[in-house]
């Protein structure tokens, strides 16, 4: 078996959101990542394992390498000796693949499991459960590196490299175990240059706790400190003309964000266009100036007035006469009201609006209280940028 080790001089910052879901300090952890000649261990052998660590404010990585076949066995008893050490494992697509594999193979050769209650964080589970807001096309190694910008020197997948190992145990061919070594050492480091996207993961988790709080655009807003994901700094009214001629309206904020991200963000949804870079952003949200209808949910103290097309309350419509007036339905239990408004899925802001009773969209008006409350326009970022994101 064949040991090689390296010491890495690049500084790699470290997200607090790995040694938080870790439970323990960086150096308890352990990134690993192995090479296998197939996917099923009862079938394949092990040819490479690969580990980084971090220690006395540097980098490490360690390979173990099968020369052939053979030492299979030791390559796993190297690695268990490694691992000992460690509180916590970081693998991309580990859970599923690397774990189960090397958890077969200590069982086939009667070595014991070295896992036991060590914490596994899998980045590709990190990924996945983002995929959609990240606008990833799939979750492999390589597109998330693409996303950060990371160029890697190998060219080869884990798949290819299979027929060189093999080729490799025929001829011993010092450039085929270059590669192979290259492969497996730039998935690890690769690893490490992932570690930024955690951050992503400290900003969308940030909308879900947001607190759940609904505020009334019809009274004075109260300014506190909400802990939002991002923070309204400047907010306008732009008007332009759309593709078929039409006069339209947008509010345009420009937002600070309570994360730095490692790479550009945008999505839109519903007419609402989001694009972020590092720990800034602008978001444009449709602006509709119209007349829409507030409905009274205690529809049966009211009576509708079918001529001014409106509800009243019963104490006002004892006066009007009974030919002009009729109980009024939740359908048409409503006023009117002209105005400037906004969309919203959830009812954060009250009152809301709506069209007509079945339209299952929900607005609120952009009255000057809602203008002037800069907690109320970054609460409202928060709320859109959080359905356009689908998180």
């Amino acid at each position: 078996m064949n040991k090689i080790h390296q010491t890495l001089s690049q500084s790699i910052p470290v997200p607090e959101y790995l040694t938080e879901a870790a439970e323990c300090d960086l150096g308890d952890v352990l990134f690993f990542d192995i090479e296998t000649t197939g996917l099923s261990p009862k079938n394949s052998d092990i040819y490479l394992i690969g580990a980084a660590y971090f220690k006395e404010g540097l980098w490490h990585i360690c390979q173990f390498f099968a020369e052939n076949t053979c030492e299979q066995e030791d390559v796993l008893k190297a690695f268990s000796a490694l691992l000992a050490d460690y509180k916590a494992l970081v693998s991309f697509n580990g859970d599923r693949f690397d774990i189960p594999f090397l958890k077969s193979k200590y069982n086939a050769f009667g070595l014991p499991d070295p896992f036991g209650q060590k914490r596994s964080i899998d980045l590709y589970k990190f990924v996945h459960a983002y995929k959609i807001p990240l606008g990833l096309p799939d979750c492999k190694q390589k597109t998330v590196e693409l996303l950060l910008g990371i160029n890697r020197e190998d060219k080869y997948s884990g798949g290819e490299l299979i027929k060189v190992y093999k080729d490799f145990l025929v001829n011993k061919d010092e450039d085929f175990k270059e590669l192979l070594l290259l492969h497996n050492s730039d998935d690890v480091k690769g690893m490490l240059s992932l570690l930024p996207i955690l951050n992503f993961g400290s900003f969308f988790a940030s909308f879900g706790n947001m607190p759940k709080v609904s505020v009334r655009t019809d009274e004075d807003i109260e300014e506190k400190d909400l802990g939002l994901p991002v923070r309204a700094v400047k907010v306008s009214a732009n008007y332009y003309n759309s593709l078929d001629g039409s006069s339209k309206q947008e509010v345009i904020m420009k937002l600070a964000l309570n994360t730095e991200l490692p790479a550009p963000l945008s999505a839109n949804k519903l007419g609402c266009f989001f694009k972020a870079e590092k720990n800034e952003a602008v978001l444009r949200v449709p602006l509709f100036e119209e007349e829409l209808k507030y409905f009274y949910s205690n529809y049966k103290d009211y009576y509708y007035l079918p001529q001014e097309d409106m509800a009243i309350h019963k104490s006002l419509g004892e006066f009007v006469d009974k030919d002009f007036r009729q109980k009024a339905k939740a359908e048409n239990c409503y006023t009117k009201k002209s105005g400037q408004y906004l969309i919203e899925w959830d009812l954060v802001f009250t009152p809301f609006f709506k069209r007509d009773y079945k339209d299952k969209n929900f607005f609120f008006e952009l009255n000057d209280t809602m203008k002037k409350s800069r907690l109320a326009m970054s609460l409202y970022a928060s709320h859109v940028i959080a359905n356009v994101l689908d998180i």
